[in-house]
């Protein structure tokens, strides 16, 4: 197989690596020339992805951010060949599969949604890894619903990243879904981190600080668009989250033993219940 990886960051370096692992032609590109360099120095990819070599690819991944990803496939789609499957890995899918569904449509290409659902608090090629995705879910969003064939192909064509699981879904619910499992979770964390208490916590913090704190290192370019580009979907939770908080508050502002024990207990089961 030859794959072609635009954006050779975290997730697209390492399924360079794995892909180049597998025996897979790669080639690749990155705005960066030094990590473009880097990489092929390295024997990651085997050339540059440019307008010579991406019509011989069978695959394309696209790792880059949502708005340079719906540029880069409306500038390239022309030079995509016929029956080649390209997916997309932001982290969220609505706009890019409007983009890509039309694309593909119109050039002949297969296009389809996908977010490897695996990372680290780390950016950049230098922290990427050929095992980052396995056993990793991997949740797809395909132009059709009915096509047991194409689903074969596409987690065929994604076998050397070594996927756990895959969901298939539309780009409506992974976006109103990852606002939850994900992008509040990076907000939680961000936020929390701010308390001016927080530059004393050696020696007084164990594993709760060290699970709540872990995705407050993030990207804020690359989070900054993927809230920007979900907010309808952001601000529902963030509203939610806002309101069970100020009932913790008044309940401990109050000093409501019945009423904090209820929320908490209310919380607890919740937990139970989502997650067995």
């Amino acid at each position: 197989m030859t794959v072609g990886i635009i954006g050779l960051g975290l997730i697209g370096g390492s399924f360079a690596r794995a892909y180049k692992k597998a025996g897979n032609t790669v080639f690749g590109m990155d705005k960066n020339e030094n990590v473009l360099n880097f990489a092929r120095i390295s024997n990651v990819i085997d050339g540059n992805l440019d307008k010579g070599t991406i019509g011989k690819c069978n695959l394309i991944l696209i790792a880059l951010f949502p708005e340079a990803a719906r540029e880069y496939l409306t500038e390239n789609s022309p030079f995509i060949s016929k029956g080649t499957l390209v997916i997309d890995c932001c982290g969220i899918k609505n706009e890019i599969c409007k983009t890509g569904f039309a694309l593909a449509e119109k050039y002949g290409f297969t296009f389809v949604g996908g977010h490897p659902m695996a990372g680290t608090h780390n950016s950049g090629f230098k922290y990427s890894r050929a095992n980052m995705f396995s056993g990793a879910p991997m949740v797809i969003v395909p132009p059709v619903f009915d096509d047991a064939q194409l689903l074969s192909e596409i987690e065929q064509a994604l076998k050397p990243a070594n996927f756990g699981k895959f969901s298939v879904t539309t780009a409506e619910n992974h976006d109103k879904m990852i606002a939850f499992t994900s992008q509040m979770a990076h907000i939680v964390s961000n936020a929390f981190i701010k308390s001016p208490t927080a530059g004393a916590h050696e020696g007084f913090s164990a594993g709760s600080y060290k699970d709540l704190t872990r995705v407050a290192w993030l990207n804020p370019a690359l989070w900054t668009d993927l809230f920007l580009e979900n907010s309808d979907n952001l601000i529902k939770e963030l509203d939610i989250f806002i309101d069970n908080i100020k009932k913790y508050r008044d309940a401990i502002d109050g000093g409501d033993y019945d009423g904090l024990y209820s929320l908490l207990d209310e919380g607890k089961r919740c937990k139970e219940k989502v997650d067995g």
